[in-house]
């Protein structure tokens, strides 16, 4: 069989010849056709473009849903597809690993795959705008531009989307290694968190001024602000962007204004300097920054001095004060000021965490779909402990992947005894095990050495020397006695990592004092942040915190809870902290069934249309790509279990009561077509097209099944239809024949009934007697109430335990609607209670006449019948009777449409299913009038006023609310004084042509 044209394959592992060089060539002509795509099986291959391609849009989306992957060009889309349908056909969890370089378009792929999950969700809910917010949120916070990738994430993260009924209910994120290192010192030619240039390109003067933020030098931003001046726009947009995320997530206006405080806190602890006397004692040089500081984190200038200049111990019983020099000094504010970063970052995520967490009736049933999206591998001209950390957090996906891959799926052929070829491929777990292992492991040795006090980064790396060097392979000591670094040959490359710094950061202290002094700061989330618990993981236990501020008080002293450094005791070393998560990641991800996406970088100049031969090459080799195609190939991607597979396919073989054995799987292959499928002992081992194969016939039978059930259905409706048409006519013959029979007799009586009347009329009134009364009988005695049954004594609440063994989870969902309760449960009375409380204000102009817009409680068919006869964009705004929020109305072509509008935590307004927030009602209307509210391209024109001088909104208004009418349908030119204090049940306006004699309201009826 001839090779099709270079480019025109889009599954590799259907290549009759497979070589390095045919893969390289396929990717290349794909990539020259802005095909980004390409299968390797059931493995999806991502080249980034490094520019927008017009694959993403609702259209596309619609292609790839439900959609069978051989017939339709490869995508992203497809992989979200596949794992969404298995979700819901297994009713087993998912997981989506994307890996590859920085650079190579993972958090883009990671947003797409989230994008395109929310819509196979079907469901228009907040809760799905929220998740889509999630990665916009995060990025500014936690990526930062570095020589590979403008974007780079500088963390990771694995978000567990949460289904039920394949209706999305909520989402949870997990982080990893937070870069927080970069806060105060960045290399040549990258910039700090990007946050930090959208506070500043992005906030309004009146908000720099509040948070003291000036375009000023700034020791923390390394490399100047100059280096922004050719994204500032962009920077603009991004912060933008961040607050319209903030928004729909659900944070609080209270918690954004603390947390931009505090990150402009950070930047100006940068500039606090020290000077330094003759006996080396340091001091704070420049007092006006410091008070700055102090004053953004809500804590005392002098004990802020104190903590950064003075390190305080006891000994026997004896408080010890000893000052610091100006080196130990700046390493205390600039610990200080990572760990507060590091904080709030995690506090960001815990807080979106119990924002989106699922609600109670949720939770059962709950599958999940798993997306993860880590930082890439990394090799600069100087690596340090962070890059180290993310190189084996790649080496863990590689070892990961060729388990699935090769590893697992090998072993099981010959437990199964499936006849395939023995695919080689490189097995990473030495390497792994090198630096994961006890007691002798690398991160065991750095820790050992963190634990003395004594130890330094070159004893630290001596102890590597003499433990590796000339033993293992992949270790190489530098050469001679130097001990300033070493290297490591990863599945990816060879990695020179400079020692210095290894230790302060894997022991990541905090000035003593630290913990106690942030616990007394006025800034709340300041405060929050260090009363709660450092997980064993790295995590920000906030769950504690939280519902015991609910109960009105919070423990003094918690500080990261046990073993926080700085705090009481010693918490895990960051090494440790990446460790566990790196089981909890794995454990969670062995649970579910992975999915595969390779992201590859095209070249080092980060630009489109460039196709590096070598730097592509590389990439394939290391992530074992050809020997990936050849398994594909050659191999089973799907094998199931007997009793599952015939349980799912029986219906091909039209035996409802199939028995789940060999001969049977057999049959069902058979049946459907099949070719190169193999059964082994347990399970039945299917190529990976094979599943399209068979869902494509089941499909096929189930249709046919419906349209058999359908005319059946309709014959068996037809012959009862008959049978009661049948009984009817008889019963009315019965009941005609019937009235036949009765008629004369009955005509007699009432002749003579008739007759009597007319004869009582005749008689005198006297002679008739009155009709005889009952007595009324006495009023009986109110029965006593029953006593109440003795309630068994409750058990003795928790509330007031201080244990720190009581977390079982790191943070404390929040119900969005819980600011509602108070208002009663949703319908009329409580909408009125809700709007006349909250949102009075938000329906009047500035002359404190009310909105031509604005309707009161009225039903979706009064909204249409006052649209009725409007042209297209006429809308309005009403109050919803049943959720606490309106409801936009507008006219389109022969339909009126009607979109949910809610109120976010902050006190914005939102069109639910819509990503924009806007910070008021009349905000949202200007939007819309300039930018379509659908994919339709409707806009808002007219607003739609009251109808005949009558107000709907009067009994909606409180006795305090005011207003006038601003404009009516009928009488155009002019206005109506509303006095809203008189509340009518039947509103009447006395018109009065005179515009200077405005209608009068009659007086409220006592």
């Amino acid at each position: 069989m001839a090779r099709p044209s270079p480019g025109k394959t889009e599954d590799l592992a259907s290549l009759g010849d497979l070589t390095e060089e045919i893969l390289l060539s396929e990717l290349r002509s794909r990539y020259g056709e802005d095909k980004i795509y390409t299968y390797v099986g059931d493995i999806l291959v991502a080249i980034n473009p490094f520019k927008r391609l017009p694959i993403y849009d609702k259209p596309s989306m619609g292609k790839y849903r439900n959609c069978v992957k051989s017939l339709i060009p490869p995508h992203v889309f497809a992989i979200a597809d596949s794992a969404y349908q298995q979700m819901n056909t297994t009713q087993k969890n998912q997981c989506v690993v994307i890996s590859g370089e920085s650079g190579a378009g993972k958090t883009e792929t990671c947003k797409f795959m989230v994008t395109h999950l929310t819509e196979l969700s079907h469901a228009k809910s907040l809760i799905e705008q929220r998740i889509i917010q999630i990665n916009p949120l995060l990025e500014v916070f936690g990526n930062a531009q570095t020589v590979m990738n403008d974007n780079s994430s500088r963390f990771g993260k694995y978000i567990q989307m949460k289904f039920q009924k394949g209706q999305i209910t909520g989402a949870k994120i997990n982080e990893y290694l937070l870069e927080k290192n970069r806060v105060v010192v960045q290399n040549a030619g990258e910039l700090n968190f990007h946050v930090f240039y959208c506070m500043m390109a992005g906030l309004e003067e009146d908000e720099k001024k509040e948070y003291k933020l000036e375009r000023q030098p700034y020791k923390y931003i390394t490399n100047g602000w100059e280096a922004m001046s050719q994204v500032e726009e962009m920077k603009r947009a991004q912060m933008e962007e961040l607050q319209n995320a903030m928004d729909v997530v659900g944070f609080e206006a209270n918690h954004q204004t603390n947390l931009f405080k505090s990150i402009s806190a950070i930047l100006h602890m940068g500039n606090v300097d020290f000077s330094e006397d003759d006996s080396e004692k340091a001091s704070v040089k420049n007092k006006r920054e410091l008070a700055i500081v102090a004053e953004l984190f809500g804590i005392d200038g002098d004990q802020l001095a104190d903590l950064l200049t003075v390190q305080e111990s006891i000994t026997r019983g004896e408080k010890i004060r000893r000052h610091l020099n100006r080196e130990k000094a700046e390493v205390a504010r600039d610990s200080l000021s990572k760990a507060i970063y590091d904080r709030l970052f995690r506090w960001i995520v815990n807080r979106t965490n119990a924002l989106l967490a699922p609600s109670k009736d949720a939770l059962a049933g709950e599958s999940e779909i798993g997306i993860l999206d880590i930082f890439g591998f990394e090799k600069f001209n100087s690596n340090s402990f962070e890059q180290l950390n993310i190189n084996v957090a790649n080496e863990q996906l590689q070892f990961f992947f060729n388990e699935h891959i090769f590893a697992l799926e090998l072993e099981e052929y010959r437990r199964e005894g499936i006849d395939t070829a023995d695919v080689k491929y490189k097995d990473n777990q030495p390497v792994l095990n090198f630096f994961l292992e006890k007691p002798l492991g690398l991160y065991s040795i750095l820790d050992e050495q963190s634990n003395f006090p004594k130890a330094t980064d070159d004893t630290f790396v001596t102890k590597l020397n003499q433990q590796f060097a000339k033993k293992v392979e992949f270790y190489l000591p530098a050469k001679g006695t130097r001990t300033d670094h070493f290297s490591i040959q990863h599945y990816a490359g060879q990695v020179k990592y400079q020692s210095v710094g290894f230790l302060e950061k894997n022991r990541d202290s905090l000035p003593g004092g630290t913990v106690g002094l942030m616990q007394s700061s006025t800034n709340d989330l300041v405060r929050r942040v260090f009363l709660a618990t450092i997980s064993r993981t790295g995590t920000l236990a906030m769950g504690e915190v939280d519902r015991k501020t609910k109960r009105g008080k919070t423990r003094k002293g918690g500080g990261g809870g046990k073993g926080a450094r700085g705090g009481a005791g010693a918490r895990p070393t960051v090494a440790l902290q990446f460790k566990n998560s790196l089981v909890v990641l794995i454990e969670k991800m062995n649970a579910a069934n992975p999915h595969f996406v390779r992201c590859i970088k095209p070249n080092h100049q980060k630009k489109p249309a460039i196709f590096t031969d070598d730097y592509v090459t590389s990439q394939l080799r290391y992530t074992g790509m050809l020997e990936t195609t050849r398994i594909r190939r050659e191999g089973f991607a799907v094998r199931i279990p007997f009793d599952e597979f015939v349980d799912r396919y029986k219906l091909l073989a039209a035996d409802p009561g199939m028995v789940p054995t060999s001969a049977n799987c057999k049959l069902i292959c058979v049946k459907a077509g099949l070719q190169g499928f193999q059964v082994g002992k347990t399970k039945v081992f299917l190529k990976y097209f094979h599943i399209d194969i068979l869902v494509e016939h089941l499909e096929r039978v189930q249709k046919a099944a419906a349209n058999i059930q359908k005319i059946v259905r309709g014959f068996i409706a037809r012959k009862r239809f008959q049978k009661l048409l049948l009984a009817a006519e008889q019963q009315a013959k019965m009941i005609t024949d019937f009235l036949k029979l009765i008629s004369p007799p009955t005509q007699g009586l009432f002749d003579k009934q008739k007759q009597m009347t007319i004869e009582d009329e005749k008689r005198p009134k006297e002679i008739i007697p009155p009709e005889p009364r009952e007595p009324t009988p006495p009023p009986r005695e109110p029965t006593p109430p029953p006593p109440p049954p003795k309630s068994p004594t409750p058990p003795p609440s928790s509330d007031d335990s201080d244990s720190d063994d009581d977390f079982d989870d790191d943070f404390e969902p929040v119900d969005p609607n819980a600011r509602f309760k108070k208002y009663g449960k949703a319908g009329r009375a409580a909408s009125k209670r809700w709007f006349n409380e909250t949102q009075t204000d938000a329906i009047k102009n500035d002359n404190g006449s009310i909105k031509e817009w604005f309707h009161g409680i009225i039903s979706r068919r009064q909204s249409e019948q006052l649209l009725t006869d409007k042209p297209n964009g006429c809308f309005l705004i009403r109050v919803s009777e049943t959720r606490f929020g309106y409801t936009l109305s507008f006219r389109v072509t022969g339909r009126c449409r009607h979109y949910m509008i809610d109120q976010t935590s902050s006190g914005k307004y939102i069109i639910v299913g819509e990503p924009k927030v806007h910070k008021s009602l009349e905000a949202l209307v200007e939007y819309y009038r300039k930018s379509p509210v659908n994919e339709d391209g409707d806009l808002l024109t007219l607003p739609c006023g009251q109808a005949g001088g009558h107000t709907d909104y009067s009994d909606l208004l409180d006795d305090h609310a005011n207003g006038e009418v601003s404009g009516s349908d009928n009488l155009p030119g002019m206005t109506f004084s509303l006095n809203t204090s008189t509340l009518l049940s039947k509103p009447a306006i006395r018109r009065v042509k005179d515009k200077g004699n405005p209608p009068v309201l009659p007086p409220r009826k006592k």
